[in-house]
């Protein structure tokens, strides 16, 4: 990456960070897994986060000693409760209210979004995440909390049941009646549908229809042509997919936002590498601070996005899962993608 680049990018999340609102301008965020027995402490975490200029942080739930050292940071964060307290959190509204009274009134975190459920939609307790987003943002304004918190749930591509071309996309029949209400909660809130893309299963899966170089940003001339609308890349070409199956839905105006983005570097080789990782990561990068931040379909509204992830994750099942991350445990860079050679 350039200097130049670098220094965009550096003025660009210093900005967020001094404003702690999400604005039209867009930036990235990086995903902080916590399944791994040797990873960095907390502060060691927060730190690298700061260090290299990262201004958003994903986490999978609220963990306090996390939530203790990112106070004051200025971070913003996304955050949400276990996938298995959905549930309780439909049922019992006072459940809730004691959920945000402990996990977010206390503590001084630039909190931006919670996500309640990660790719649960299809499962047996998909059906509660409307009212438990519903509950807690009402335990929100009853707390007190002032600043504006989305709160949204994240999707996996899995809950489409057409994705091509783009404009054909459309969720799958059995989830479209709660999919359809939790996108009625957004439209009402403002708040964004959170969803993870991996243009490398794509690719890894199918690599004589799926080139590489549509899978990681490397064409320049349009690989789908899709109406009037034309994708160099899987990445925008997947976001339009939700975007269209939102309008056949009804609610067209709701943005969406990848709250999960990424490349392994191995377990799965040709498909895996640290150069096939770093193309896609440094791509995707590059078009988040750039004019092209937006996608054919919506191209006034900045994709919002989370890399996945910090570190590789030892206790994750099988070595592709472990292999996502930016860094090492001890924090030491797998490939050049943050302008850091080494800590």
């Amino acid at each position: 990456m350039s200097n130049i680049m670098f220094l965009v990018i550096t003025l660009l999340f210093l900005s967020t960070r001094s404003t702690g609102v999400v604005g039209d301008t867009l930036f990235a965020g990086v995903c902080d897994g916590r399944n791994g027995d040797n990873l960095p402490s907390p502060t060691q975490t927060i730190s690298l986060y700061q260090k290299i200029n990262i201004g958003w942080i994903r986490l999978y739930e609220p963990f306090p000693d996390l939530l203790n050292s990112l106070q004051g940071t200025g971070l913003l964060v996304a955050v949400g409760p276990k996938n298995e307290e959905i549930k309780t959190l439909a049922d019992q509204y006072e459940y809730a209210v004691n959920w945000v009274k402990t996990f977010i009134a206390p503590y001084n975190v630039s909190f931006n979004w919670i996500t309640v459920g990660n790719e649960v939609i299809q499962s047996e307790i998909g059906r509660y995440v409307p009212q438990a987003m519903r509950h807690i943002k009402a335990a929100l304004t009853q707390t007190g909390i002032s600043r504006t918190i989305h709160v949204t749930t994240v999707l996996s591509t899995a809950a489409l049941a057409n994705s091509y071309p783009p404009s054909a996309g459309v969720f799958k029949p059995q989830i479209t009646e709660v999919l359809t209400e939790i996108a009625s909660v957004l439209s009402s809130t403002d708040s964004p549908l959170m969803v993870n893309i991996y243009p490398y299963f794509a690719y890894a899966s199918d690599p004589s229809h799926v080139s590489l170089a549509y899978a990681t940003f490397g064409s320049d001339k349009p690989v789908v042509i899709d109406g009037n609308y034309q994708y160099t890349n899987i990445f925008d070409a997947a976001v339009d997919s939700f975007n269209a199956a939102l309008e056949k839905l009804g609610h067209g105006g709701v943005k969406v936002y990848v709250a999960e983005t990424g490349w392994p570097t191995r377990g799965n080789p040709p498909y895996t590498s640290v150069e096939n990782a770093r193309a896609y990561n440094q791509g995707l990068l590059k078009k988040l601070t750039t004019g092209a931040r937006a996608t054919p379909r919506r191209p006034q509204v900045p994709v919002v996005t989370f890399f996945f992830e910090m570190f590789n994750e030892d206790l994750k099942q099988g070595e592709v899962e472990q292999s996502f991350g930016f860094f090492t445990p001890n924090m030491v860079p797998v490939y050049d993608m943050w302008n850091v050679k080494c800590l």
